[in-house]
């Protein structure tokens, strides 16, 4: 089977995808025990595969220690690279793309792959990986900074995109506005006046910034205030304070659909 997609530039760091592995965690860990193969693909992990060994250790130790982390990259020399790490059947690495090398997952984590994508073929790549998920599977498609310090993803099923979630470091944050750099793919050229997300970005700032007197007591307390105004202004973020003080908020996708 002939991998689907081109190659990235394939940058990555250590802890870069902490944030998206630790709500992998709380968000699909259930999902991950109940399956009845534990099947994870990591989508196109880059030039070295540190990112591949973290998230197969953080589910082995938090969800399920029989997980099967596939990691995929459609540079063979990358394949090549990543093996003397491989630990089957636990974590092994092979040449594939948006087809899934004819891998059935529970999960699939794409990572700063479809960045370089134009805007217009998101969906399709969307629904390709989604068309291969085993039953009840899900993708989780997103993009974050060199260090992992900012980032966003979408949670896709066989429906399509259900959720976006922002994230931050909030001891390194200054404005929610640093989030608009990085949006996944299908939003990041819509941050603009007229579309949800732009809405969204806006009313995160201005909350943010009405939230200066809670800056005494933390980062963590004034991101919760922040998070707390918008969801009280009428948005319709998921969760409650315990969930927001880890520097993500989550909200249903129909809330920042583009516009046609």
């Amino acid at each position: 089977m002939r991998p689907q997609g081109v190659v990235t530039r394939g940058t990555t760091n250590p802890n870069r995808l902490r944030r998206v592995d630790n709500w992998i965690v709380r968000t699909c860990g259930e999902l991950l025990r109940d399956a009845a193969d534990p099947l994870v693909v990591d989508l196109g992990y880059g030039a070295t595969p540190v990112t591949a060994v973290e998230l197969r250790a953080r589910l082995a130790a938090r969800v399920r220690p029989d997980v099967r982390l596939v990691g995929l990259e459609i540079d063979p020399a990358r394949v090549a690279a990543a093996a003397p790490v491989a630990d089957p059947p636990g974590l092994t690495f092979a040449r594939g793309g948006f087809e899934l090398a004819g891998l059935r997952p529970a999960l699939v984590r794409a990572f700063n792959v479809l960045r370089q994508y134009d805007e217009s073929e998101v969906p399709a790549a969307w629904a390709t990986v989604t068309d291969r998920l085993a039953p009840g599977g899900v993708l989780v498609e997103g993009t974050c900074d060199e260090l992992g310090r900012l980032g966003s993803w979408v949670l896709l099923d066989a429906t399509g995109p259900r959720t976006l979630t922002l994230a931050a470091k909030l001891t390194t944050l200054t404005s929610p506005a640093e989030l608009a750099e990085r949006l996944p793919k299908a939003l990041i050229h819509r941050n603009v006046p007229g579309e949800r997300i732009h809405d969204l970005i806006r009313a995160l700032d201005d909350a943010w910034h009405a939230a200066a007197g809670y800056a005494p007591f933390g980062p963590r307390d004034r991101w919760t205030r922040t998070v707390t105004a918008v969801k009280e202004s009428g948005w319709p973020i998921q969760g409650r304070p315990h969930h927001w003080r880890h520097g993500t908020l989550t909200l249903p996708w129909p809330a920042v659909t583009p516009t046609p």
